[in-house]
């Protein structure tokens, strides 16, 4: 350690809690806003009789494969999260849709995706991945799912009503494919060393030594495997459309439901929407973006304002219960499950004890 370091501790400490407090208020003022915006689309106009009315004729017998869907779709996303490790590095299945479904847990319980780091954290303590790699497949998974929801759109542009934010679509899909273009080439020509240079500024923080930001860069470059592997980068990309075609599915099996009389085309509008919808700051649950999102969608089909409500209040439901269920009922056994890092230094001390090696004497 070099003796400046214990002098600069206080001061990294309070550059890190104010940048901490900066990016904190950032991002609780942009949820508001978004907020606001997206429960105004969708209570503007509405007809609370005629809402009450399609809640009361819907069949909600359809939401029973609606929610077989809905659970396939997540294991999808967890074996999709799982593809992106490098071969030989990834977790158990186990502990990753674990991860996965606390994560979404945490999301439908506080806002800003918090959840992100929750599961980060959980599978930090399932497995023996580091949790800069876990947090490199993490970034990974939400370009995976802009990326895929656009190929879809896109795709399927041909059986869909026009909307006015196709071009909008568009441009993000361009720039984000150049971005992974440029980001992909450049791990494969140069390895990690990118990436020490992005870590770099970080070194003026005690806690940085020259050691931890090198093995930093490589965990960090072995979480972008899907980058620059199009092994990976494939089978991430099938478990991802997989997904998205599960939860398409899933929102068409509710529009049955509503007797809506809407083509297979409009659900998986309905999730290019919410999808879209996602990347935006959102309150707990992304309560109003959802629904905001999912009228946006049935707005091009015509479908009346208080019908598409309650059908956006219902696929709403149909997402957020099972996490809170599920979620909730894993948070609780992963508390008594001992962490990997745990069992392993309680080996090592088993191993060190004199009782261990008197019986190994013995033997």
């Amino acid at each position: 350690m070099r003796p400046d370091e214990y002098a600069l501790a206080p001061q990294d400490q309070a550059v890190r809690t104010a940048a901490r407090s900066r990016l904190g208020l950032a991002i609780k003022l942009a949820t508001v806003a978004i907020t606001v915006l997206f429960t105004y689309i969708a209570l503007n106009g509405i007809n609370l009789k005629a809402a009450w009315r399609a809640l009361q004729t819907c069949d909600y017998w359809w939401l029973i494969p609606a929610l077989a869907a809905f659970g396939l779709g997540n294991v999808a996303r967890a074996l999709r999260w799982r593809s992106l490790f490098a071969p030989g590095r990834r977790p158990p299945r186990g502990a990753t849709l674990d991860a996965t479904m606390i994560g979404y847990f945490y999301n439908s319980i506080l806002p800003a995706r918090a959840g992100e780091a929750a599961r980060i954290l959980v599978l930090t303590r399932r497995s023996a991945s580091p949790p800069v790699e876990i947090t490199g497949t993490v970034v990974l998974e939400r370009i995976y799912d802009v990326v895929t929801i656009l190929l879809i759109f896109f795709a399927a542009e041909p059986w869909l009503p026009h909307v006015s934010w196709f071009g909008a679509a568009a441009v993000v899909a361009v720039v984000l494919a150049l971005a992974i273009a440029a980001a992909a080439t450049v791990l494969a020509v140069y390895g990690d060393r990118p990436l020490r240079w992005l870590l770099q500024p970080l070194s003026r923080f005690s806690w940085f030594s020259d050691d931890r930001l090198e093995r930093a860069a490589a965990e960090l470059a072995h979480g972008l495997s899907g980058l620059h592997s199009w092994r990976i980068a494939l089978e991430a990309l099938v478990w991802t459309v997989a997904a998205w075609m599960f939860s398409v599915l899933c929102a068409y099996l509710v529009i049955l439901a509503f007797h809506l009389q809407l083509p297979f085309a409009a659900a998986l509008l309905v999730q290019v929407a919410i999808g879209l919808g996602m990347i935006l700051p959102s309150p707990p649950a992304a309560v109003g973006v959802f629904e905001g999102a999912t009228l946006i969608a049935l707005r091009a089909y015509g479908v009346p304002h208080s019908t598409a409500l309650p059908y956006a209040l219902v696929l709403h439901l149909v997402n957020f219960v099972p996490f809170v269920i599920i979620g909730a009922g894993l948070l609780h056994y992963n508390s008594r499950h001992p962490s990997v890092q745990k069992t392993r230094q309680d080996d090592r001390r088993h191993d060190r004890s004199p009782e261990f090696r008197h019986s190994l004497d013995s033997g």
